[in-house]
């Protein structure tokens, strides 16, 4: 009904347009109001576009639009919306587009297809492609980290953003389209991966309707996640991928079948939650940084749930179990964040998940197949999983917040489940005086389930009697000396208060029959509630005691509130009204009295106390106005006029007390509805013109305050009333029981909101008021400033401080300032010609004191900032408002239900902020010749001499430079005048202060970086050039301070300036679709052809003012007497203003080339970028050709195939003639072909079509002949090889990848016409040792290599003829400090080439890297510098790695550990390439299981050595007393296999850190090595072997594993535990330990496996070492802590048999006393017995299962018996007691009475201290 009324005032049906404005008193005016607006920015936007003008006009018709939204919200045509959406897209994908527009205009376009719910994919389909190569220009920009394109930090996030807006309505066929465009790139050695799978999850749509899924997610859904499933070390794409399952799983619930998946997925959360296992865990820092993104795992959870199987909540409940224990508080660690988020999210994820399933309107998106619905078990079985860990995370360290908002989730779906839990913990909390913290977190978690437990509803019907005795304990927390505690109780009483009315309906129960039991139990405590409210006033009145001012404070200190007191104070009052708001008549007038009865008989000071009383008698007044106001104001004003009889007493400096209190009391009292202020005009009148003009400061500014809230009162519109039932609970019982209406949401469509609207007579009442006091300031103050009449310093004050009030009271009646221009869309209320404008003539007088008086200069200030802005509320405020509102909606909101179901109270808010907002928004604040003059005196305050002036002055300036749109131009030529050095009357005051102006706040406005280049054009110069003036000083810090801050501001915010504002056509759809027609008319041919040229003229201006500042800044930097700073400022301002579209004039060239040889060494740093960027410019464009030839295979294939084998290096077919060379294809990025082959490969055309090399002087272009000049002078050369081998820091320079960019540019452009000049520097340089000097030609060579990709084959064969000898001597003269530098040089020169082109470098690296001379350290140096080379070539070297691995393999035995290691790092390269990825052929590079059989071979006399002699192997080794040649001779081989061994485990600890898979039955066969080698005790005494051993199992513990792979493991496992060495089978448990929590699910899924593990740690218990049978047990608590094994009945029969195990008698055993150190296999199974109990008991440390007592009893009995076993049992009591020790009160109610007895026996028995 309502819809069909609006479309017929409208003219159209409005897609969905801001419900609240329809609340507002003045709703029925809006309609026109908006298509008035709306018309003309469809007409202008339009024309705008059509006539080419994208600056100003689309930009402010834009902004007018995004207003025009959030002011009425979607209120146009769905074809109004579509026509938007696709205009602006078509201006977003705009190519030329500058930046700072793009970002504005895509914002916007978010903001429109923001409810996808309002378009479907019928209404509008966008393309992809050109969204796609934005992000590719943008975020891969080829030429950004050259310095020639300089983009804003935010514009990622936008751009990501506006992808994800845009996915819906992608179309059908993209998904095949990006499928062809990005597989190419998914080459997993290769970066290009991590960006094609960005790709993916940016750009895939999700949410196709189910008949197109096999155009959707089918073509790819086996693909990528099998590809997940394969990966299995975390590489930094692994993310993107779960991001994109979870926001696929999530728009499909129920289309896919995810159940093979489920232990996979679960396993690799729990695994990302990198949670502390085990004791000899070692972190992998990679696992860190590329963790799951929780929010997107909680989705994934929560889309999994439901459905027919079941499984995903069995393992959801898995998960939490295996977790729960490190909720407990007293855990902590950098994991724990993880965990918090986790909590907190699932349970929203859950019940955003019901709102779509049950309550969301219907709308074009897919919906969820019934079967897969959520059913009232799946909800009580997630809810009941979720619980345990909940209520241990509300004690968390980190807060109870996270926990707060689990639980207001979980209460919505089952309060039942949820409530009575949190009740239990809040009770006893609310007891205890001991545990603040306890208190303060019940509180907060109960305040997010205070809506579902007042409610009650059907699930929950005993909640709403908890509410009485919840208030009532909650009391005493009002404690003075406790801030935290009384803050939180503040907020719980105010969040019970405001959902219940207070209301007494005890005698309900004689009237009524119809009530239920417990509605009866609810009416008779609702008797209490006047016992309540009077309660909470006595303790406030304590509250209020404890802090008056002379209590908490010296004399000396300051009077203003502290901040804590202020925010008591807030709270204070808030909750007191909300009271009284919500309390019946009756129980009201008890509270007025007691309140006015404390105010009056007491005499507060003004400051703190006097604060917080006059606050509760506001808070009172406003409630109930009539009844307030008639007790109140005749009693101040009695008071008043009694204590003023006394002339002198206007004339003291300090009042009397009781005057001023009685003062604030009424000033406070009068801030209500204007209609009921009016009946005491006269009295108010008569008490003003008495106190406004008293000499105490603080009695005028109360006095003030007063008249500011009498005018506020009549002249603003503002809701009556707040209370959460419409109209109040004044009928009587019998028509109307509130309890009816406890927690029940307001009715948004029935608020009936009571406004405030002044009526005639308020206004004249203000205006008289006005006319009455504010005209006679005015005068006084004017005949003051022309000098004819004479006032105190204190006078002036006292006026100016009168004016203000009567402005900001009266703001709203007062037009802004008329002068010249139109008035927009302002309707003020009574815009009364008759009356003078009152702003206009404040303006005036402001005007003249300023001319002539500095007096008192602060508050004028802030006169003309309300001048400017003020039209009854301040922005600032406003905001603070919205965010509350924000904060207190979230803390009650109802999730699940949705639709806006909030109290009544939030609402009527929420309708008041819509007023506001609309009142800040209005744009009357045009720019006109009055604001014009106001801000020149802001700017002249802005310099003046005193810096608060300045200061304030300052930020109100830049508040106006934010609201006013145009007003930046002109103001800049003023802020400019200062700076100007020929302006010699400049003070240092005026110059700071014109610096601070173009600065900015860290906000606002920078008039520094304005994007424009009229701005930029002359601020820049004029920074420059005010080195000069006089007023500068460098000796003064802070001006020195702000020029930095200036510089660095402007190079941190600069974005490149566009110099093409070309646009786009296609709007005349928008001007002739849809209501309302825009009255513009279309702009015609010629209109449009202007339209074209004025946009070629703006170009071409915009290139010559950029020409002109480069001018400036170059004439500048020619002055002689510029200081340093100012010179260094100026070159960075000149390197901002590179471009990658238009070159740098040859001026500025020339200026950066010769800076190379600067003397300052931050000059040479800018110069050297610089000059790589201008190369780029200069740069001649290379023709590329599709590649011919070369057809795919059929199906999808990856890795080494036949159609990809030409790209691979071969040296029989290298190219080696001029002609060979010419026919070879050369590809040069290493990633295309490895996966499949993009549509068209290309390549560069043949030499012939290229541009010509080598030009001669006479060819080249201007800025190539000033580059070629300098760079062929051998002086220059000189100087510049000089510079660049010097040291900058000593010890911290690396390898420059700026310089290697020039030498690159140099090489690239200019051919090898350097080369004679540079020779000579680069032998001299090879040949020397220094680092500085290795790296200058290790930065040369390597730009050299890069350099020649195009040169004929003659250059490229006599420059290799050059390196190869200068490289030999680099690498023999090679030292510690350079070897990284080249090994970043040769793999710089090798990245994204083909291998074929570098045969010379590679040939030469092979030569022999491993050859001992020059000792140990050349050898490794020369393999890390082979390595950089070949691992940028991936898979293209299959030749080059056997051909290494062969001449390795023998070396493995190497002597040196620095060179081992290498290998060890070498190897993982090599065998890198061997993948297991689905699609994947066996790779023709090396393969690891060939490798490791090999390797076995060698290692066979170890693995048969005894294994006593491998533990003294080394000693002897030492010593050398072999006694026996057999010995000899199997020590050698132990010794050579020991070498093995450890490079063995160097290549393990290698690849388990970087390669992507791991190779799991290789590694397996290792595995028995590596436990007898791992030493137990963490002893750094271990030769390197141990410990290497030790980190590699470590490493390979966490593996993850595959179903398949799990036997294989178990039965190595329980091979090794079958070993002779207690080492290896305690290692063994250590590992398992770690192993299974890493694969929980999948271990968990696969029953056998679960068996297996057990029988293991079963068997172990027994092990003879004692060690090994404490590590099981430890292990056994460890697996039944997280679920793993279950604490059954054959378990705990079998330990008990066990404990009953006889020992054999002591006498026996004291005859045999030497063999007593081998305990008799009795001892043994007994202490197994003994371990296995404990271990149970361990295992929960944090409650109290039903089989704990028993199990302590039966320990018990053991305290006597031998060691070891008496060891153990004491152990485990004292765990036991230090574990339970804080909740013992709840646990000991599990125990019987005579088991309490043994016990306490026990934990403090004498034995227990023995």
């Amino acid at each position: 009904m309502m819809k069909r009324a609006q479309s017929d005032t409208l003219g159209f049906a409005p897609q969905k347009d801001i419900v609240y404005n329809k609340l507002l008193p003045y709703a029925d005016r809006l309609d026109d109001e908006s298509n008035d607006l709306l018309s003309k920015i469809k007409g202008n936007l339009c024309r705008a576009v059509q006539l080419r003008e994208i600056w100003p006009g689309v930009l402010f018709w834009t902004r007018k639009l995004s207003t025009y939204m959030r002011l009425y919200g979607r209120k146009f045509s769905k074809e109004d919306h579509v026509l938007f959406i696709k205009l602006l897209y078509e201006l977003v994908t705009i190519p030329k587009l500058e930046i700072s527009m793009m970002q504005g205009l895509a914002r916007l376009l978010i903001n429109l297809l923001k409810k996808k719910e309002l378009l479907s994919r019928e209404d509008l389909e966008l393309s992809w492609r050109p969204l796609y190569e934005l992000h590719d220009r943008i975020l891969f920009s080829k030429t950004e980290h050259l310095g020639l394109n300089w983009f804003p930090n935010s514009v990622e996030s936008v751009l990501k953003t506006l992808v994800k807006s845009c996915r819906p309505y992608f179309s059908e066929s993209a998904t095949q389209e990006m499928l062809d465009e990005w597989r190419p790139l998914l080459c997993p050695f290769d970066v290009t991966m991590q960006r094609a799978i960005s790709y993916f999850e940016l750009f895939l749509t999700t949410n196709l309707p189910p008949e197109l899924h096999d155009k959707g997610f089918k073509l790819w859904f086996d693909e990528l996640i099998t590809l997940w499933l394969s990966v299995q070390n975390l590489p930094s794409w692994e993310m993107h991928l779960v991001n994109l399952f979870a926001r696929l799983a999530n728009d499909n619930i129920g289309y896919i079948d995810w159940d093979p998946y489920i232990p996979k997925i679960f396993t690799r959360i729990l695994r990302s939650l990198n949670l502390p296992v085990g004791t000899s865990q070692m972190m992998v820092p990679r696992y860190v940084t590329n963790a799951y993104d929780i929010s997107h795992v909680v989705l994934w959870v929560s889309s999994l749930l439901g459905g027919p199987s079941k499984q995903a909540q069995a393992q959801l409940s898995g998960l939490f179990n295996s977790i729960t224990s490190f909720f407990h508080p007293s855990n902590h660690g950098r994991w724990l964040m993880k965990l918090m988020k986790l909590l907190q999210r699932l349970p929203f994820s859950v019940v955003r998940r019901l709102h779509r399933e049950r309550y969301r309107k219907p709308t074009w998106l897919p919906p969820i197949p019934d079967s897969h619905k959520l059913t009232e078990e799946d909800i009580t079985a997630f809810v009941e999983s979720m619980m345990q860990p909940v209520l241990l995370a509300m004690f968390s360290k980190t807060g109870s917040l996270d926990a707060a908002q689990a639980l207001q989730n979980l209460a919505l779906m089952r309060p039942e489940l949820v409530i009575p839990p949190v009740l239990e913990k809040t009770y006893p909390a609310m007891e205890t005086l001991t545990e603040p913290h306890q208190l303060t977190a019940t509180l907060s978690c109960m305040i997010g389930v205070a809506r579902s437990l007042v409610s009650g509803g059907q699930r929950f019907p005993e909640g709403p009697t908890h509410m009485l005795p919840l208030l009532m304990r909650a009391l005493p927390g009002v404690d003075p000396n406790d801030f935290s505690k009384c803050m939180i109780t503040f907020q719980f009483i105010a969040t019970f208060v405001t959902l219940v009315p207070l209301v007494d309906c005890s005698s309900a129960l004689h009237e009524r029959t119809d009530l239920t039991e417990v509605e009866r139990e609810m009416c008779s405590a609702s008797a209490e509630f006047e016992d309540f409210v009077l309660q909470f006033m006595d303790r406030c009145f304590a509250l209020i005691d404890s802090s008056t001012l002379e209590q908490t404070r010296e004399e000396t200190e300051t009077e203003k509130m502290t901040h804590l007191e202020s925010l008591v104070e807030l709270g204070l009052s808030s909750t007191f009204s909300t009271i009284l708001t919500q309390c019946s008549l009756d129980i009201f007038k008890v509270a007025l009295e007691k309140v006015f009865n404390f105010a009056t008989t007491n005499i507060f000071e003004t400051r703190v106390s006097g604060r917080m009383v006059a606050d509760m008698c506001r808070a009172a007044s406003k409630c109930h106005p009539a009844e307030s106001l008639k007790v109140f104001v005749p009693h101040c004003c009695n008071i008043i006029n009694q204590l003023a009889v006394n002339e002198e007493v206007l004339n003291e400096e300090e009042l009397d007390k009781e005057f001023l209190w009685n003062l604030q009391l009424l000033s406070e009292v009068t801030r209500v509805d204007g209609d009921k202020v009016l009946p005491y005009r006269s009295d108010l009148v008569q008490i003003l013109q008495l106190t406004l003009h008293l000499k105490c400061k603080q009695g005028y500014t109360l006095a003030c305050n007063l008249l500011h809230h009498i005018l506020r009162s009549s002249a603003l519109i503002y809701p009556t009333e707040y209370c959460s039932v419409p109209g109040g609970f004044h009928q009587p019982i019998s028509d109307y029981l509130p309890i009816k209406d406890w927690g029940r949401p307001g009715d948004l469509w029935n608020l009936d909101i009571r406004w405030h609207v002044p009526s005639l007579e308020e206004t004249s009442f203000a205006f008289y008021l006005l006319d009455l006091i504010l005209q006679p300031e005015l005068q006084r103050l004017q005949r003051f400033a022309q000098g004819t009449q004479d006032m105190s310093r204190d006078d002036v004050l006292q006026s100016l401080t009168i004016i203000q009030h009567c402005l900001l009271g009266a703001g709203s009646l007062m037009p802004l300032a008329r002068t010249v221009g139109k008035q927009l869309l302002i309707f003020s209320l009574l815009a009364d010609k008759s009356r003078e404008n009152y702003r206009d003539a404040v303006c005036k007088v402001m005007r003249q004191l300023l001319r002539k008086y500095s007096l008192s200069v602060l508050l004028s200030v802030f006169i003309i900032s309300d001048l400017m802005h003020f039209k009854g509320s301040h922005k600032p405020e406003f905001d603070s408002r919205w965010k509350s509102f924000n904060l207190v909606k979230k803390s009650m909101e109802n999730r699940l239900h949705g639709r806006k179901q909030h109290i009544r109270a939030l609402l009527i808010d929420r309708v008041m902020l819509q007023h506001e907002l609309r009142k800040l928004t209005v744009e009357g604040c045009q720019y006109r010749s009055i604001h014009q003059e106001l801000m020149k005196d802001l700017l002249r305050l802005s310099t003046s001499t005193y810096s608060q002036v300045r200061s304030k002055a300052q930020s109100v300036l830049y508040t106006a430079l934010g609201t006013y749109n145009f007003c930046c131009r002109d103001l800049i030529p003023h802020v400019l005048e200062f700076l100007n050095p020929e302006n010699g009357s400049v003070t240092q005051q005026q110059f700071k202060g014109a610096l601070y102006c173009l600065l900015g706040n860290h906000s606002g406005v920078c008039l520094a970086n304005l994007h424009d280049w009229d701005c930029i054009a002359v601020t820049w110069p004029a920074i420059v050039r005010s080195g000069l003036s006089s007023a500068m000083s460098l000796e003064k810090p802070s001006i020195v301070r702000l020029f930095d801050d200036l510089a660095d501001k402007i190079h941190r915010q600069y974005e490149t300036i566009g110099v093409d504002f070309s646009c786009c056509a296609v709007a005349n759809q928008l001007m002739i679709t849809g209501n309302p027609v825009p009255k513009e008319p279309v702009p015609s041919e010629e209109e449009a052809a202007d339209g074209l040229k004025r946009q070629e003229s703006k170009n071409f201006e915009s290139v010559e003012k950029y020409k002109q500042l480069i001018g400036d800044l170059l004439d500048f930097l020619n002055n002689r007497n510029m200081p340093w700073k100012f010179e260094h400022i100026a070159i960075g301002f000149l390197s901002l203003l590179l471009r990658d579209d238009h070159q740098l004039p040859p001026p500025a060239v020339t200026f950066f080339v010769k800076s190379l040889n600067h003397d300052s060494l931050y000059v040479r740093k800018v110069a050297i970028s610089a000059v790589a960027g201008i190369m780029k410019q200069i740069k001649k464009p290379h023709k590329k050709v599709p590649v011919s030839g070369g057809k795919e295979l059929s199906g999808l294939v990856a890795g080494d195939r036949l159609d990809n084998q030409w790209l691979q290096y071969n040296g029989k077919t290298l190219p080696r003639t001029q002609q060979e060379w010419d026919s070879c294809v050369f590809v040069e990025k290493t990633h295309w072909g490895y996966y499949c082959w993009p549509r068209k490969l290309m390549m560069y055309a043949p030499m012939m079509e290229q541009p010509k090399q080598n030009l001669t002087r006479e060819e080249m272009t201007e800025r190539e002949q000033i580059i070629f000049d300098h760079f062929s002078d051998p002086v220059f050369i000189n100087q510049f090889i000089e510079f660049l081998s010097l040291e900058d820091r000593k010890g911290k320079d690396k390898f420059s990848p700026r310089r290697f960019c020039l030498f690159k540019g140099l090489f690239r452009n200019f051919g090898d016409a350097f080369l004679p000049v540079l020779r000579p520097h680069m032998e001299r340089l090879v040949a020397d040792t220094h680092e500085s000097k290795q790296r200058c030609v290790a930065e040369i060579i390597s730009g050299l290599i890069r350099g020649c990709k195009h040169w004929s084959y003659s250059k490229v064969e006599s420059l290799w003829e050059l390196l190869c000898p200068l490289l030999r001597t680099a690498l023999s003269n090679i030292t510690i400090e350079t070897y990284a530098d080249w090994g970043t040089c040769i793999a710089t020169a090798c990245e994204s080439r083909d291998p074929r082109k570098l045969y010379w470098l590679f040939e030469l690296l092979m030569e022999s890297p491993v050859n001992g001379e020059g000792g140990s350290f050349v050898d490794a140096c020369r393999l890390y510098v082979l390595q950089g080379g070949l691992a940028q070539q991936e898979w293209r070297v299959p030749e080059l790695l056997h051909r290494l691995l062969q001449y390795l393999e023998p070396k493995l035995t190497q002597v040196y550990k620095n060179v081992r290691e290498r290998i060890g790092s070498v190897l993982t390269y090599i065998f890198m390439i061997d993948v297991n990825l689905p699609y994947t052929q066996p790779t023709t590079s090396p393969r690891i299981s060939e490798f490791t059989e090999r390797i076995l071979l060698q290692l066979k006399p170890l693995t048969e050595v005894d294994e006593e002699i491998q533990n003294h192997v080394l000693e002897e080794n030492e010593v050398g007393e072999q006694d026996e040649r057999t010995q000899a001779i199997k020590l050698l081989k132990t010794g050579g296999s020991q070498k093995i061994n450890m490079f063995l485990t160097n290549w393990l600890i290698a690849s388990a850190g970087r390669s992507f898979s791991t190779a799991v039955p290789e590694h397996l066969r290792l595995l028995p090595l590596l436990f007898k080698i791992a030493p137990v005790e963490n002893d750094d005494s271990y030769d390197e072997l141990k410990r290497d051993a030790k980190t590699c199992l470590s490493l390979m513990s966490q593996g993850l594993l595959y179903t398949e792979q799990i036997p294989l493991v178990l039965i190595a496992l329980q091979e090794i535990a079958g070993s002779s060495s207690w080492h290896a089978r305690y290692t063994v448990l250590t590992y398992l330990q770690i192993m299974v929590f890493y694969n929980l699910f999948t271990f968990m899924s696969a029953q056998k496996a679960v068996n297996d593990v057990r029988a293991l740690v079963i068997r172990l218990l027994e092990d003879e070492q004692l060690e090994v049978r404490e590590m099981a047990a430890t292990t056994l608590s460890g697996f039944l802590q997280c679920n793993f094994l279950s604490m059954d009945v054959p378990m705990q029969t079998h330990f008990e048999a066990l404990c009953k195990t006889r020992l054999p008698k002591k006498r026996k055993r004291e005859l045999g006393a030497t063999v007593d150190t081998i305990p008799s296999a009795d001892l043994v199974r007994r202490h197994a017995g003994v371990l296995g109990l404990s271990a149970c008991i361990l295992s929960s440390p944090y409650d109290v299962p039903i089989w704990m007592p028993q199990l302590l009893m039966d320990l018990s009995a053991h305290l006597n018996d031998t060691q070891p076993i008496e060891m153990t049992v004491k152990k485990t009591l004292s765990n036991f007691r230090r574990t339970h020790h804080d909740n013992w009160q709840q646990h000991k109610q599990h125990f019987t009475d005579d088991q309490l007895l043994v016990l306490t026996d026990l934990l403090v028995s004498p034995c227990y201290y023995a």
